[in-house]
């Protein structure tokens, strides 16, 4: 597989552009993995961003009944199309941010690391069954941590509201051409079953996370304005804000259900919309 890799790089004189996140994975052992990870029949559709030179793309194929893959690379296109007859693959050329995903079962990726947040968040508001990606290692810290945790954030309570996540495997930087300069880690989505997910607000999570390290009444003072609260109401607000649920306890100490918990009150009191259902 590496030496097909490169034996196409040298083919197209293809130079990785870097401005998109292009580190081509080289190790046929991680690929193999996490297709196996993915649980892929042909029953599924499947969808991967930045498919690359095709290596991915071609065991998801095989075991697929349907794969898209979204690549933004008009040069990278061009090779796929003139070295693969995927019969089972529909390339959609443009940026992944930006395209309409169409409907799939499962994702396998390895993201470029610059859109790694935007993908996620767009991926949990998609149905889909399983997801296996490849992200930056802190990245992928940050999503698994749990509430108190050094590396808890506002990535990682938004992600943990809707799925549970879990880093598999931790990838070396000569996994990849050309070397990025982090480690990068594996990490497999699943969505929680719709009762069980939370919908947050996402300007008031925002808010909190301002101050990640404040108590909650703190924080929500300070980030005042996030919620359309000026100087003048705030002083007014003092009370409720003080009085609001887990007032006392850390930002990065609330779980998913803690912050629903302040989104409710807070909309009692009239100081942010109706919650989310």
């Amino acid at each position: 597989m590496r030496d097909e890799l490169f034996s196409l790089i040298y083919k197209y004189n293809l130079r990785p552009n870097r401005d998109l996140g292009q580190n081509f994975l080289i190790v046929p052992d991680i690929i193999e993995r996490n297709v196996e990870r993915a649980e892929i029949s042909e029953k599924d559709t499947v969808l991967e961003i930045g498919p690359g030179l095709g290596v991915l793309t071609r065991e998801l194929a095989e075991r697929a009944g349907k794969v898209y893959a979204i690549e933004k690379d008009r040069r990278i296109i061009e090779i796929l199309r003139k070295e693969y007859d995927w019969p089972n693959v529909e390339l959609i050329e443009g940026d992944a941010l930006k395209v309409e995903w169409p409907d799939f079962d499962k994702m396998v990726s390895n993201l470029p690391y610059q859109i790694s947040s935007p993908v996620t968040f767009k991926l949990l508001r998609h149905d889909f069954e399983r997801a296996v990606l490849i992200y930056q290692l802190e990245f992928a810290e940050r999503m698994v941590a749990k509430p108190g945790d050094k590396n808890y954030s506002r990535l990682s309570l938004m992600v943990q509201a809707k799925a549970n996540v879990e880093l598999v495997e931790r990838i070396g930087k000569g996994a990849f051409w050309p070397r990025p300069k982090v480690d990068s880690a594996v990490v497999v989505i699943e969505p929680k079953p719709k009762d069980e997910r939370i919908e947050l607000d996402e300007n008031l999570v925002r808010a909190l996370f301002q101050h990640r390290r404040s108590t909650v009444a703190s924080a929500l003072k300070k980030s005042a304005h996030m919620l359309g609260i000026d100087k003048r109401k705030l002083k007014a607000m003092k009370d409720v804000l003080n009085s609001v649920p887990h007032a006392e306890r850390r930002v990065f100490q609330l779980s998913p259900g803690d912050v629903k918990e302040i989104e409710t009150y807070l909309a009692k009191e009239g100081i942010i919309g109706a919650p989310s259902r």
